[in-house]
């Protein structure tokens, strides 16, 4: 099975090796066909503490790394 990829903005990198990153998705709702803005909020492992606030980033699915961090960051 391929592994997820979303894409996001870096809310946070006040951890060690960690960013926490804000995935935002659209959709339409079903009754009131408005559309609607959802986020939510994904640990990510960052081996280089190589970005910072602000930065679009791509992360991957990837084993556990710690109690929280199930993604990994692939690439700005």
């Amino acid at each position: 099975m391929p592994k997820r990829i979303l894409t996001g903005t870096v809310t946070s990198n006040q951890n060690a090796q960690t960013v926490t990153v804000s995935v935002e998705r659209r959709f339409t709702h079903p009754v009131l066909k408005k559309t609607v803005r959802k986020s939510k909020k994904y640990r990510a492992h960052d081996e280089n503490n190589q970005f910072n606030v602000g930065d679009i980033v791509r992360i991957q699915e990837c084993a556990p790394k710690s109690k929280t961090k199930r993604w990994e960051v692939v690439t700005a």
